[in-house]
């Protein structure tokens, strides 16, 4: 009998955006916009579309959008063990709360480089969180109206 998997906890950061959830949106669900601040792809946003994200030195990364809702929610499968959530609130004051999701971590799996998801999360989640804190924000602010 198979052990069963140990999922470990999902990626999750959560953001408010001084931008109105239309820009925010741009920015998560358009190829240009995740170029701009995350890395080179060839997303469209059709849910069932397969895109590559070219991960430079990791090579590309084969994907699919599961899911999109706009200007709500964005989900898409990233390579062959996980899966990505935008997903976006308007506030009443007119800023927009972005959480991200980033699932598909198990404690007894590996990525296609070998490398354990235990050590592979913890590196993810730090990159993570300088994207959605920092350079998200930046992006957004620079973007036009």
């Amino acid at each position: 009998m198979t052990q069963p998997t140990k999922a470990l906890p999902d990626i999750r950061h959560t953001i408010v955006l001084r931008a109105p959830i239309e820009r925010v949106w741009k920015a998560v669900a358009t190829a240009e916009g995740l170029a701009g601040w995350w890395m080179p792809n060839t997303f469209e946003p059709v849910a069932g579309r397969d895109f590559v994200l070219h991960a430079g030195p990791y090579g590309d990364s084969a994907c699919r959008v599961t899911e999109i809702h706009p200007p709500h929610r964005l989900a898409f499968h990233w390579d062959t063990d996980w899966h990505v959530v935008f997903e976006l609130r308007e506030r009443p004051d007119g800023e927009t709360e972005l959480t991200l999701l980033h699932g598909g971590w198990a404690a007894d799996k590996a990525t296609r480089f070998g490398q354990p998801h235990t050590a592979v999360r913890d590196i993810m989640d730090g990159g993570w969180d300088k994207l959605i804190h920092e350079k998200l924000p930046a992006y957004v602010q620079q973007m036009s109206s």
